[in-house]
């Protein structure tokens, strides 16, 4: 995957990207803006910290961008050399081209193009949600590519979804829209549009709420790893439960990583809900992954 100058994809309509760039305000001074190329399309990546520290790859969660770790990744950015990762085929500013991927085969494989475009062949590597599921799979697939793993409050590795989480989701997963998107964000986070914090938050709840109506395909999904594969991970790996979350129940997820991944490490943040793990208490959530990361 050769890089080439960023450009957002035409796709995307101006209320999506006046909402990702003015999440983009907030990033750090100086944040690089990578666009590779591969037969699935164009990846692009928001790459900040140190230059010559080691890497750390970012995968956010499904419905989200890149551009929502603004409040992790310049916590992390203090030791790692961070690269967050717009999925091809979803919301943010990759584009899918004549073959994305359809498959978990063609997802890992844009996935391992996405670090030799980075020119990355080893690094830590951290998931949210969604993007916990695929860290853990791309771990369990190519070792040799992951240093250390840290899975924010990941989804449908260690347990399924909460029937109620489920049922909540229906309306914006049937019929994506901007308001369905925040009220089904407020009901998670315990947070009413009405009572709004910071302007970073703002503006990630505006990026949110944009990204339910960006076209794109379907997500590429799979199966929770099988017990037997999860004893066979040879990755030391961090799950960083958020203590309010209404997607699953931290409990069960927590006994059943520490059930079936030998030496794996565990911690809750309380207070803190599945979808605003993200950037709210970002100093210590951050404070976490950097430890475990060494």
């Amino acid at each position: 995957m050769p890089a080439t100058p960023d450009a957002a994809p035409p796709a995307a309509g101006p209320r999506f990207r006046a909402a990702y760039d003015a999440v983009l305000d907030h990033w750090p001074r100086g944040t690089e803006h990578l666009t590779l190329t591969s037969r699935h399309g164009t990846t692009h990546v928001l790459t900040c910290g140190p230059a010559d520290a080691p890497p750390l790859l970012l995968l956010h969660g499904g419905g989200t961008t890149a551009a929502g770790w603004v409040a992790l990744a310049p916590r992390l950015a203090r030791t790692r050399r961070v690269h967050a990762v717009d999925r091809t085929g979803e919301p943010g500013r990759s584009e899918p081209g004549a073959h994305p991927p359809r498959s978990v085969a063609e997802l890992l494989e844009w996935l391992t193009g996405v670090c030799e475009g980075l020119g990355v062949p080893r690094a830590d590597v951290c998931g949210h949600s969604y993007g916990g599921w695929l860290a853990l799979t791309f771990a369990l697939h190519a070792p040799d590519r992951v240093r250390r793993l840290a899975l924010l409050d990941p989804t449908q590795c260690f347990a399924g979804f909460s029937p109620r989480y489920l049922l909540r989701a229906l309306p914006l997963l049937t019929r994506p829209t901007a308001a369905r998107a925040l009220a089904f964000l407020d009901w998670e986070t315990g947070t009413p549009g009405s009572t709004e914090h910071d302007p970073g938050t703002v503006a990630w709840r505006e990026l949110y709420a944009a990204a339910a109506e960006f076209p794109q395909q379907k997500p590429v999904t799979g199966p929770r790893p099988k017990p037997a594969a999860l004893r066979e991970l040879a990755v030391p790996a961090l799950v960083l439960l958020a203590g309010a979350s209404r997607a699953h129940d931290v409990r069960r997820v927590e006994a059943h990583a520490r059930q079936w991944v030998p030496q794996i490490a565990t911690a809750t943040v309380p207070g803190v809900s599945h979808h605003a793990m993200p950037y709210l208490r970002a100093e210590e959530t951050g404070a976490l992954v950097a430890d475990f990361l060494g």
